[in-house]
């Protein structure tokens, strides 16, 4: 039995969900039971307005009376539905328990297990990515954007269940972003962490593709420098054309032959107006690539992200 008080968030969106609901909170009872003086489960409705009272009703009393059910008026992703349980916990350690893990309430104990050897954040990592062919470039572009364009450490296989200390979490909650990638905000809060593997896979395609791209056009463009450095390379390649197209139309008004050895009449007027409108474009990406750097500039400041963060404080008498 372990001496520590224990929080067990669970989103509930899907009809499937529901469907595993009783069985998921039976098993998690027996092992929370067992070996935790105190404990908490906390249910956060993401239906949509959908009830399942009527299941939690016949459980056994001593379940019911540490079970919360958070009911949100309306469906939000999976990352603030996150959030609404993390907000509620009250535990010395907090875990997000998927129901992709509901027949395995045992990885509950053994994520305190690895962490109470002194990892703040433990995460469940799936050997493999269960995806549809068509979405495996999609999922090997975002994560190669994340780690080329940030210095944020996330792993392309870790599943959303992990247990959270309370000090890390404490941390965590600092980060009030309304738009929000938890895996990037993990990476930034760090503390120690480490990973359990699973033989559970990845199951990358419980949501849809709209909201895949809304959820990776908020990781790139909230943690990544990577549009600003598409615009720096827009930039650079106007440049390199500017210079290319006023080579090309110098050369045919000297010699009557383009760089590609046609051979082609110089119309009057012809050499100004290319040079002109060669200027003007790089000059306009010039002028996108400027304000990129002001606005996001902007937009880190605007976050209020707490510059640094404190893991403790040691004295040496």
């Amino acid at each position: 039995m372990h001496n520590s008080f224990i929080s067990i968030v669970t989103p509930v969106a899907t009809t499937e969900d529901i469907q595993r609901l009783s069985g998921h909170l039976a098993s998690l009872h027996s092992m929370l039971e067992a070996s935790f003086s105190d404990y908490e489960i906390i249910l956060v409705n993401n239906t949509g307005g959908r009830e399942f009272g009527e299941i939690i009703e016949p459980l056994p009393a001593a379940l019911k009376q540490n079970i919360f059910m958070l009911n949100l008026s309306t469906p939000v992703n999976r990352n603030h539905a996150f959030v609404a349980g993390l907000d509620r916990s009250n535990g010395d350690y907090t875990v997000i328990f998927e129901m992709d893990f509901c027949q395995h309430p045992e990885y509950v104990l053994k994520l305190y297990e690895e962490s109470v050897k002194g990892s703040d954040i433990v995460y469940l990592r799936a050997k493999k990515r269960r995806t549809k062919i068509r979405f495996r470039l999609f999922y090997k572009l975002f994560y190669w954007i994340l780690r080329t364009y940030s210095k944020l450490s996330i792993d392309d296989h870790a599943h959303d269940s992990r247990i959270i200390s309370r000090r890390a979490l404490n941390s965590l909650l600092r980060l009030r972003e309304n738009l929000r990638y938890m895996k990037a905000i993990y990476s930034i809060v760090g503390y120690r962490t480490t990973f359990l593997e699973t033989d559970i896979p990845l199951q990358a395609d419980q949501d849809s593709f709209n909201e895949k791209f809304r959820t990776s056009l908020v990781a790139i463009t909230s943690f990544t420098s990577f549009l600003r450095s598409v615009l720096l390379w827009i930039f650079l390649s106007s440049i390199l054309f500017m210079l290319l197209v006023i080579f090309n139309a110098v050369k045919v008004k000297m010699t009557n032959v383009d760089i590609f050895g046609d051979v082609h009449e110089a119309i009057p007027g012809w050499t100004f107006l290319v040079v002109l409108t060669s200027i003007f474009f790089a000059i306009t990406c010039l002028m996108l690539y400027i304000m990129s750097i002001y606005l996001s500039n902007i937009y880190q400041e605007i976050k209020h992200r707490p510059m640094y963060i404190i893991e403790s404080v040691k004295r040496f008498a």
